[in-house]
């Protein structure tokens, strides 16, 4: 038996149970990413001639998969939203993002660098890549799938799922000023990196990302429901594989063009979705991106157990478990409080939305991106340790009590509407 047996192998039995676990899972004490990166620790710590998985090593390589994987997911959140933007309609999202996320940006930064004695760069990179609200790791806090109906969606799932979207992309701005600080003070501070960033990393990129966004979703939204050609009108031929091409071409355009693909691409899907809300091609499309995000999602929690396994928590000490424990106990939960303060949801809700900020493929793509723009002045394996550690606990925590306490919210809220 080769190595390459094993990984047809494995691979054939991981397809499966992705397809069979969601249901055997619903409404379970356990989440699907959970399995599988539990099935990856178990499976490597098996005397299997299994290849080593190290993304330290294979930075490129990590940085890639995880980069596909996210853009996948975004495409998905984007079109299983069925409520319009506006300001007010979105106002959890916009709270969650304008206040939320700075929060826990620089809550976590304070704590890296005050906890972990780290410079203020690694501090502020540690705070960038766990800043970003990763629902797909918990399916029961993501929205359904999309209808014609804008009002179909409580506000706990659209909140989780729209900010998972936008700050998904609005992460990038934070990671680039880690990069800038770290090229211009190494260890140290300085304040020189600021003004570019703000310009070119903050304002120029996210205006080209949004604005790359809709005027590509625009577009695809006229090829796939409005023009004349019954031959390119694509949603007559009902192919999901569709969704792919455009969150590619989203994507990849946007990147050329100077802006921030991932913002792209969820405001691609979401303009897709403005351009004929009621068309069952909505729903072959996202069908199709449901079921690509949730083969690669699984593929990459089995490699993360993987990576556990074989020995990519050493480097972690007892500061970095406890940092990453405040980031998900504490940290995110307080900042989600304080952003969501005077919003229209309840007590309940608040404390949920306030406490799902799941952490997961997002970061370790980010973490992947920016170790390979600069340096930190922090062992990489450190690094590592903490982010994996941080998505871990969170799989687990997150993975575990979202099943039960979003039926109970559910339960509790059809009590009241009695």
């Amino acid at each position: 038996m080769t190595s390459a047996d094993a990984v047809f192998a494995w691979l054939g039995v991981g397809a499966l149970l992705a397809a069979v676990l969601p249901r055997v899972l619903a409404g379970r004490p356990l989440s699907l990413p959970l399995v599988f990166l539990l099935c990856g620790v178990g499976v490597y710590l098996l005397p299997l001639p299994l290849p080593v998985i190290d993304p330290v090593d294979d930075r490129v390589v990590a940085e890639h998969v995880t980069e596909v994987v996210v853009i996948i997911s975004l495409m998905g959140a984007g079109l299983a939203l069925n409520r319009p933007f506006g300001r007010h309609r979105w106002g959890a999202t916009w709270r969650l993002l304008g206040v939320t996320m700075p929060l826990t940006f620089v809550t976590t930064a304070l704590v890296a660098w005050w906890l972990l004695d780290w410079p203020p760069a690694a501090a502020l990179l540690l705070g960038a890549v766990l800043a970003p609200t990763d629902p797909v790791l918990a399916a029961e806090v993501r929205v359904g799938e999309p209808t014609d109906d804008e009002h179909d969606e409580d506000e706990v799932r659209f909140a989780l799922t729209s900010e998972a979207g936008l700050n998904d992309g609005l992460a990038f701005p934070l990671t680039y000023a880690a990069v800038g600080l770290a090229a211009a003070a190494g260890s140290g501070w300085s304040a020189e990196w600021i003004g570019p960033w703000a310009l070119q990393d903050f304002a120029f990129k996210c205006a080209v990302g949004a604005l790359g966004g809709l005027l590509m979703g625009r577009l695809l939204g006229w090829l796939f429901f409005w023009t004349r050609s019954r031959a390119l009108r694509l949603s007559q031929h009902r192919e999901g594989f569709v969704a792919l091409g455009a969150t590619f071409l989203s994507y990849g355009v946007t990147e050329l063009a100077g802006g921030y693909g991932f913002l792209a691409v969820f405001v691609t899907a979401c303009a897709i979705r403005a351009a004929e809300r009621a068309h069952g091609y909505h729903n072959v499309l996202h069908d199709f991106m449901e079921q690509v995000e949730r083969l690669l999602t699984a593929a990459v929690l089995f490699l993360l157990g993987a990576f556990i396994a074989l020995g990519g928590l050493s480097a972690l000490t007892w500061r970095g478990a406890v940092t990453a424990c405040v980031v998900l106990l504490v940290i995110r939960p307080l900042s989600g409080w304080a952003g969501l303060l005077r919003s229209s949801l309840g007590s309940r809700e608040r404390w949920v939305v306030a406490a799902y900020g799941v952490r997961g493929i997002g970061s370790l793509y980010y973490l992947a991106y920016a170790l390979g723009q600069h340096g930190f002045a922090v062992p990489q394996r450190e690094l590592w340790a903490v982010v994996t550690f941080t998505v871990l606990a969170s799989v687990v925590l997150h993975g575990v009590t979202a099943g039960p306490v979003i039926a109970r919210l559910d339960r509790l809220r059809e009590n009241r509407s009695i």
